[in-house]
């Protein structure tokens, strides 16, 4: 069988701290896999460099030039995570067999990237990582987490629990993937729907090893929300329901007025007057905002701007630089 080309891109943003000791253990996974014969020797670490600020891109840069299997993407700015993991995954698409996606923070176990080739050889397209438990997770992220998946699959959407990007994906994957053009793009949520043979490999979870976590409260609870309105529109169903039954509410309290008036039982209700307009007005301004987040979405799609930007590509240098260093030993030998 012939031995894989793999890219393992690894999105980057303000990882200075991190990035050696990534590069080292990747590097030695990848030697690794070399020597079992999961790998071609042309395989490739594809850092994405999404607008850091910090010394990032230098450090990739110079890992470029001193490691054999690193090579970087630089975007022209912070395109955030799922927008650095897409151009990864489009630098990668042409010369690669396979793709593996994983954090920069060693979170994820990068050993388990040789049982992704494993079952890759095996004939699985996409392999997710998941983690077989959250013991690294706050309490408060643990089960907000747990409420997500259990929220998204009610409402139809197929997600893999406990599983973020750390995956395998096949070429042929992949190229089906790269299809879905939506400016909203939620990674996690699109795997499953490529219809694919897949199977998963779970693995413990470990601390971060630098630096801060890059999904405080504020990104998490704006990740869930693109989660859910890129792939449903249940929430404007809850609402057309809520709305039903707020007509229910009022029909009956206006005929319970009635009753009262014409037994002559009317009485000031100001705090119940008080009540109900803002439970109303409060209903109102909740649908409307959920609205404007699906027109705000539709606003995004029609423009059809680039996802990202790339300034700097030295992934495509690198490998086209090998290519032909290997043309002209084949022709001399």
């Amino acid at each position: 069988m012939k031995k894989p080309f793999l890219t393992i891109v690894v999105p980057c943003y303000n990882e200075e701290e991190v990035l050696d000791e990534t590069t080292k253990q990747l590097t030695q996974m990848m030697e690794s896999m070399l020597e079992r014969d999961l790998i071609s020797d042309d395989s490739k670490i594809l850092y994405v460099d999404d607008g850091s600020k910090d010394a990032t891109w230098s450090l990739i840069s110079e890992k470029t030039a001193d490691n054999r299997w690193v090579t970087g993407v630089k975007l022209s700015r912070n395109f955030g995570h799922q927008g650095a993991l897409l151009a990864g995954l489009n630098a990668a698409y042409e010369k690669s067999d396979c793709i593996v996606s994983i954090d920069a923070d060693l979170q994820d176990d990068v050993r388990v990237i040789a049982d992704f080739l494993e079952k890759f050889r095996e004939g699985y397209d996409v392999v997710y990582g998941v983690r077989g438990k959250r013991d690294t997770d706050t309490f408060f992220k643990r089960n907000t987490a747990l409420a997500f998946y259990r929220f998204m699959e009610r409402i139809g959407v197929k997600l893999v629990p406990n599983h973020a990007d750390y995956r395998l994906l096949s070429k042929r994957a992949l190229k089906e993937f790269l299809n879905y053009k939506e400016e909203n793009m939620f990674i996690r949520g699109i795997i499953p729907l490529l219809g694919f043979k897949s199977t998963k490999v779970y693995y413990d979870r470990n601390e971060r090893f630098a630096g801060e976590s890059k999904y405080p409260l504020k990104k998490m609870i704006s990740f869930a929300v693109d989660g859910i309105t890129s792939f449903s529109i249940a929430p404007i169903r809850m609402l057309l329901a809520l709305g039903f039954v707020m007509f229910a509410v009022g029909i009956g309290i206006g005929i319970y007025a009635l009753v009262q008036k014409i037994m002559g039982q009317v009485t000031a209700g100001w705090t119940s007057l008080m009540i109900s307009v803002w439970i109303v007005g409060g209903i109102q301004l909740l649908a409307i905002g959920v609205l404007g987040e699906y027109i705000g979405k539709i606003f995004k799609e029609v423009k059809g701007r680039p996802r990202y930007t790339i300034e700097e590509n030295l992934y495509a240098e690198k490998v086209a630089k090998e290519e032909v260093r290997e043309t002209k030993i084949s022709s001399i030998q």
